[in-house]
């Protein structure tokens, strides 16, 4: 029987690695001028990448 992991480790887990990620990226669009760098946007990055992991999660 293999363990899904408590999933509010995962959530914390998800949550941090996201806004890593959408940081990382928000600031790259931010050097090449496509996007501003702010709490705001980063926030909102980190929320989309984590609504995206989660439906690419439950589709497999």
């Amino acid at each position: 029987m293999a363990s899904e992991g408590d999933p509010r480790v995962l959530f914390v887990m998800n949550l941090v690695l996201s806004a890593v990620f959408g940081t990382a990226i928000l600031w790259g669009l931010d050097f090449i001028g496509l996007a501003a760098f702010s709490v705001r946007n980063a926030a909102v990055a980190t929320l989309v990448l984590m609504a995206l992991t989660g439906i690419v999660i439950r589709l497999l």
